[in-house]
Formats: structure tokens, sequence, C-alpha cells
């Protein structure tokens, strides 16, 4: 009797074992998507303000070159 409560116990704490491993898992997964994600709209972040940027730079230095012409 006492053997089949032990193997019974096991069994139980093997399966408690395996669920918690199943759920890190897929909590891993689903980090790494997120994870992933933030990556992907970090990059398009600074792609858009880099582009902002470059058009505010070429648009003043056309300004500036204007008003040097229009000085000589």
């Amino acid at each position: 009797m006492r053997e089949i409560q032990t193997t019974d116990a096991a069994r139980a704490k093997a399966e408690t074992a395996f669920k918690r491993k199943e759920a890190q898992a897929r909590e891993g997964a689903i980090a790494m998507k997120e994870y992933l994600a933030a990556q992907v709209a970090t990059r398009e972040r600074m792609e858009r303000l880099r582009a902002l940027r470059l058009s505010k730079e070429a648009a003043e230095a056309q300004a500036a070159g204007k008003k040097t012409a229009a000085k000589a």
C-alpha cells in the first residue's frame, strides 16, 4: 500500500513539474514574440524619425543656399 502511495505522489509531482515546464515554454514563446515585435516597432520608429530629420536638414540646407545666392 505504501508503495502505491509513493508512486502516486511521484506521478503527481512529475505531472506538476511537466505542466510547469509546458507553461514556461508557452510563456517564453509569447515573450519572444513580444520582444521581436518591440524591436520591429523601435526600428520603424527610428527609420521614420531619421527620414523626418533628413528632410528637415535638406530643407534647411536649401533655404541656406537660397539666402547665400540672394546675397551674392
